[in-house]
Parts: C-alpha cells; structure tokens; sequence
C-alpha cells in the first residue's frame, strides 16, 4: 500500500465529532432555523461570525453552509412596515 492510499483509508475512516456540545442541541445547517445556533467565532470588525453548526454568517444576512452552499442574503421584511422608494 502506498503512502497515498494509506492516506485515504485513514481520512475515509475518521469519524467526525458533532460541532455542537450545547444542551439542547442547536438547529443543524440543514435546518431552515440554523441560525439560531450559537455564536463559536464572532468578528464585526470583518462582517462574519461562525455558529457552532459550522455556518458562516455574513453582515449582510448572507450565509455559507459547511458543505459549500450559498445563502444569499436575505433581510427579513416586517409585514406592514415596507418601504418604498419615491
């Protein structure tokens, strides 16, 4: 066996321990209300903070989930409370 495959048993046989350890659980990053999970790294100075599922969240209600996908962003809009421009 060579070094790279030996490699790739290894990586394919580590387990990955859950992100969260909070009690309850928070939401996972499959969750529609995967941002209510807690806050694991929070830098305003740079626009972002990563929630301990895995998901960055930007300043601007943007998101990147751990496997890569993209939420644009998205400010929520208070019904009756909608502006419009003149």
């Amino acid at each position: 066996m060579n070094t790279s495959s030996r490699r790739t048993v290894t990586t394919t046989q580590r387990k990955k321990p859950p992100m969260c350890q909070h009690q309850p659980v928070c939401p996972t990053a499959e969750s529609a209300d995967r941002e209510a999970a807690r806050l694991a790294a929070h830098h305003p100075e740079q626009g972002w903070s990563l929630l301990c599922n895995g998901v960055l969240l930007f300043e601007d209600t943007g998101e990147l989930l751990p496997d890569g996908q993209i939420i644009a962003p998205h400010r929520p809009s208070a019904s009756g409370q909608v502006m419009t421009a003149a």
